[in-house]
């Protein structure tokens, strides 16, 4: 769906009003990832209760869907899905050291995994323009996760920290640079 020129206009314009508020919260952002990047080991708890309660909310939304379902199967289904998310959300909240250890491996074999992946894909492409980066950019994805793999369980009290502060930057970095462009744009 594309919105009329008219309309396009009225909500760039709109946007371009409020540029403050995206430089401002980019500054904020900034902010809290220079704390987090200050103690990795709180980002990290921070992060693995963040996961906790995201777990928490699914399980219950999980169980509450179960009884909405018509057949015994499905029923019993959601239900131990639901279950199951909320078990491992209250485990993040009742051990975030265990749980932290348990997310950072997860996350190494999903970076090891992803990278692969992508690395494959661009070499079987390799005819195509621009798939040397799409290998490299697996490699370095698969590297990644083969390191955090390698300095692992010893990491967990820090890697997840240092993604979301790492995150945090370049968000607050992209807020502000997108509202300093509205603030720079012509009608």
């Amino acid at each position: 769906m594309t919105l009329p020129t008219d309309e396009l206009k009225n909500v760039i314009g709109e946007a371009r009003s409020k540029w403050g508020w995206f430089v401002a919260l980019g500054v904020l952002l900034l902010i809290f990832g220079g704390i987090a990047f200050g103690n990795l080991f709180i980002a990290t708890v921070a992060s693995v209760y963040f996961v906790g309660w995201l777990m928490l909310m699914a399980g219950a939304i999980e169980i509450i869907h179960a009884f909405g379902v018509k057949t015994w199967g499905r029923f019993f289904y959601w239900l131990l899905s639901g279950l199951l998310y909320a078990v491992a959300g209250f485990f993040a909240f009742y051990n975030p050291l265990l749980a932290s250890t348990v997310f950072t491996l997860l996350l190494a074999i999903a970076l090891v995994a992803a990278g692969l992946i992508r690395a494959s894909i661009g070499y079987q492409h390799r005819a195509e323009k621009g798939s040397g980066w799409i290998i490299a950019g697996g490699i370095i994805t698969a590297l990644a996760g083969l390191l955090i793999a390698l300095q692992w369980p010893v990491n967990s009290l820090w890697v997840l920290g240092l993604f979301l502060a790492i995150d945090l930057v370049f968000q607050g970095w992209t807020y502000i640079a997108f509202g300093l462009a509205l603030k720079s744009s012509k009608a």
